[in-house]
């Protein structure tokens, strides 16, 4: 039994003429008639009854026309749900601080020009939060710079960002060139993230392996408080170029970090293919995409592609 046939029957039954419903199928009334005779044939029982004023339903015919009403409703409903699911519903989102910073907005718009019916959540986060968010599925996918040991993730590595020293340019020791190597910083006060932060592991395994004890003042885990109290002058930083991206007023010396482990990467980590819904498979895209024209346009300070 074809969908197709049920659409006859139901045509058939509606205007009570093989002729008048071949005609709004625009199909022949020999191939309609065919298919309803296979139809009754699969059934084994008559369903239509002509009569001198055209066709009208046997009582085996009704009872079929009812079911057969609800069972091509279905079936619209079905391919209606289908094709909502790739243009609507919603999509959670992971971003640690600095990377929304610059790709926050960007990314936003890009979603509401494409897909203006997904209802997108943003979550702003430290990127070890965010793994353990995906792994309670409170996320759908999230920019992380770790992604170690999640095999049951799918994982694209996005761009890697260039560390630069970040401070006043009136702070004492702060270097006049255009780069400068960790271990040039041993007097210079220093205000990082915590350890659990992924930034500061990245340092951590920098200065270990520089046999190099950075002169730290503070640690501060939000990043708008830490650049606050950089440009306050309390001490100066290590972070990506994204990290003065929302600052104002009189820019802050930036350094470029020339130790070759002085580098973050920043990996796409979402659900898996089969989990994720039409939504999260579109914003993946849309975030990939975006992120790729503000590296690639210089909106991303000391960002470059992976596949670059």
């Amino acid at each position: 039994m074809e969908l197709r046939q049920l659409r006859y029957f139901l045509q058939v039954v509606e205007l009570g003429s093989m002729g008048k419903a071949a005609q709004k199928l625009n199909v022949g009334t020999s191939a309609l008639s065919q298919q309803i005779s296979r139809l009754e044939g699969e059934l084994a029982t008559r369903l239509l009854q002509r009569t001198s004023a055209g066709v009208v339903p046997t009582d085996a015919g009704l009872a079929f026309w009812r079911q057969a009403q609800l069972a091509v409703r279905h079936a619209d409903d079905a391919v209606r749900a289908a094709q909502l699911a790739r243009l609507s519903g919603h999509v959670s989102v992971g971003m640690a601080p600095s990377t929304i910073s610059v790709l926050g907005l960007p990314f936003m718009q890009a979603m509401r020009d494409r897909y203006p019916d997904i209802r997108l959540h943003l979550v702003e986060s430290l990127s070890g939060n965010l793994a353990t968010m995906i792994d309670t599925r409170q996320l759908d996918l999230a920019v992380l710079f770790q992604a170690d040991g999640h095999h049951r993730w799918s994982l694209a590595p996005l761009f890697t960002e260039r560390l630069f020293l970040i401070g006043r340019r009136d702070m004492p020791g702060v270097p006049a060139g255009k780069t400068v190597r960790l271990a040039q910083l041993h007097d210079l006060p220093l205000i990082l993230p915590s350890s659990p932060h992924g930034l500061r592991s990245v340092l951590d395994v920098a200065f270990a392996r520089g046999e190099f004890q950075p002169n730290l003042v503070a640690e501060i885990d939000g990043l708008a408080m830490l650049m606050d109290a950089v440009r306050a002058g309390f001490g100066a930083t290590v972070q990506p170029g994204a990290a003065v991206a929302r600052l104002g007023g009189e820019p802050l010396a930036m350094i470029a970090i020339a130790d070759a482990g002085a580098r973050r990467p920043n990996v796409l980590a979402s659900l898996s293919d089969e989990e994720l819904s039409p939504a999260g498979l579109a914003a993946r895209g849309t975030l990939v995409s975006v992120a790729r024209q503000l590296v690639l346009g210089g909106s991303w300070p000391g960002a470059t592609l992976h596949d670059s």
